[in-house]
C-alpha cells in the first residue's frame, strides 16, 4: 500500500518541508556520493547511529561487514552527534526516494498546522525519539542505523491523529497488476503502523536486526509524532 497523494489542501507554503527534502537529497549526493559503494560505507559507518557504539556495549575495534570488502570500525567513544546525523542519512536510492514521497505527501499538513518552528522542533524530537526506541529494542546492536523514516514516521503519526479522515490515493499492488484505491487516512497509516509492529516482533524472538530495517524506530518515531502533535498544534493556524 504505497500513497499517491492526500485530498488535504494547505494554506501555506511548506518551506521547512521543502528545506527537509533538499537537505536529504544534498546529503545523499555531496555526502554519500549518490549511493557510491566507498562514499556509502564511510558516510553510514561515521554519521549513522549504532547502538551498540553509543551505549559502549559493542568493543571498541569490531568490524561490522557493511557488504563485498566494506566494513565498520566501532570506535572508542559515544557518537551522540549520530542521533541527529542518522536522519539525514539513506542506504540506497528506494530508500531514499520512498522517504522523501512519504515527507512530501504528509509534511505539508503537519507544517501547516503546527508552524514552521514548531515543525522543525517537531520533526527533530520525533527522529530523535525513533531513534531511542531503536537502540532500546536492541541496545547490543553494531548495525548502523540511517534514514529518515523515525522522524516521517512522527509525522504520519501527528496526520493519522489530526487528519483521521482526509482521503488519500493508495496504490495497491496485485503482483504486475495494481489499482489505486481511496482510503481515509487512519487506515492507510494505521497499517502501516502494523506492518513496522509484525516486522518488529522477531526481533525478540531471537530473529536477529530485522532484516536491516529499524522497525521499532518507525514505531518509536509514530508513537512519538502521536504525543507531540496535539500540544504543539498552533491552535490559530
Amino acid at each position: 500500500m504505497f500513497p499517491l497523494r492526500d485530498r488535504n489542501p494547505t494554506r501555506h507554503t511548506p518551506y521547512v518541508t521543502i528545506a527537509l527534502i533538499v537537505s536529504n537529497v544534498a546529503a545523499w549526493i555531496f555526502v554519500q556520493e549518490l549511493g557510491n559503494a566507498e562514499g556509502l560505507a564511510e558516510s553510514i559507518c561515521s554519521l549513522g547511529l549504532i547502538p551498540g557504539e553509543l551505549l559502549g556495549l559493542v568493543a571498541e575495534g569490531t568490524q561490522v561487514p557493511l557488504g563485498p570488502g566494506l566494513s565498520c570500525v566501532i570506535g572508542d567513544e559515544a557518537a551522540w552527534h549520530t542521533v541527529v546525523t542518522s536522519m539525514f542519512m539513506h542506504g540506497g536510492w528506494f530508500h531514499i526516494l520512498g522517504n522523501m514521497w512519504f515527507l512530501w505527501v504528509f509534511g505539508d499538513n503537519i507544517e501547516d498546522a503546527l508552524g514552521p518552528v514548531r515543525f522543525v522542533l517537531f520533526y527533530l524530537v520525533s527522529g530523535a525519539a525513533a531513534a531511542g526506541a531503536q537502540v532500546l529494542a536492541n541496545p547490543e546492536s553494531a548495525v548502523p542505523m540511517v534514514g529518515a523514516s523515525g522522524a516521517i514516521g512522527g509525522v504520519m503519526g501527528a496526520y493519522a491523529l489530526l487528519f483521521p479522515r482526509v482521503p488519500i490515493d493508495t496504490v495497491l499492488f496485485f503482483g504486475f497488476f495494481f489499482r489505486v484505491f481511496q482510503v481515509p487516512a487512519v487506515f492507510m497509516l494505521g497499517y502501516w503502523l502494523l506492518i513496522q509492529v509484525l516486522g518488529g516482533l522477531p526481533m525478540f524472538g531471537g530473529g536477529g536486526e530485522g532484516g536491516g530495517v529499524a522497525f521499532w524506530a518507525h514505531v518509536g518515531g509514530f508513537v512519538a509524532g502521536v504525543l507531540l502533535a496535539l500540544p504543539m498544534r498552533a491552535r490559530r493556524r
